[in-house]
């Protein structure tokens, strides 16, 4: 209880400043919150799906691995899903390289999206705690000129007090929204090197699948040229 009383005597001494910071703190809070859910959730899907995926296109069933990604919503499965329509219809890897490039940039937007607002807040935070001192202070300068001398030290230094709250508060709402920021910027470029990890394991299965049809077709060819040269 008395840790609740001297935050709400904390709060209360910095004076109107405090709410928009505790405002900036509410909404960075929620998403982060948000975010992190969201890519923990994302991450562990993507991981499910690559498990199930890897070895159909390992083995080269392009078909089933696209009737597998037509029913599933991830976004490895939209990468590869991509990929895997342009594959049926061409033969070219740089045009089934392109088609995922293009989804790519269409699933990196969405991973990012709201995580580069926590920076802002942590700066936008800081500068409101400067900016309720710097007014806390004005404030205090105009009043102790005003007062009786004998009691313009102790006005002062409460005054001063006080104004510093504000400085306090912003920092301490600005300093973990840099850390959660950095951990969430970590957290979306792995999960977009994953991304990348399957789409070149996918582009190495088909140009190894085209690799066995040619020397197939190569093998064909040459008891044919043997046949008709006897």
């Amino acid at each position: 209880m008395e840790f609740m009383y001297s935050m709400v005597g904390f709060f209360s001494g910095g004076g109107i400043a405090m709410f928009p910071i505790a405002v900036v703190a509410a909404v960075g809070a929620a998403i982060a919150i948000e975010r992190y859910v969201t890519l923990t959730r994302l991450g562990a899907k993507n991981r499910n799906a690559w498990a199930q995926l890897q070895p159909v296109l390992a083995s080269g069933d392009f078909d089933k691995a696209r009737a597998m990604t037509q029913n599933d919503d991830t976004a490895i499965s939209q990468l590869l899903g991509s990929g895997l329509a342009r594959q049926g219809a061409v033969r070219r890897r740089e045009d089934v390289e392109v088609a995922m490039e293009e989804s790519m940039m269409e699933i990196v937007p969405q991973l990012e999206k709201r995580t580069h607002y926590l920076a802002t807040f942590a700066n936008l935070a800081t500068l409101l705690g400067l900016l309720g001192t710097v007014s806390g202070l004005i404030h205090a300068f105009g009043a102790v000129a005003t007062v009786n001398p004998a009691d313009k030290a102790n006005l002062l230094s409460a005054s001063i007090s006080e104004a510093m709250n504000c400085t306090a508060f912003g920092l301490m709402t600005a300093v973990p929204f840099v850390f959660i920021h950095a951990f969430l910027q970590t957290k979306t470029i792995e999960l977009v090197t994953g991304l990348e990890m399957a789409c070149t394991k996918f582009l190495n299965a088909v140009t190894e699948r085209q690799a066995q049809r040619a020397q197939g077709r190569l093998g064909l060819v040459q008891p044919q040229a043997h046949a008709a040269q006897a």
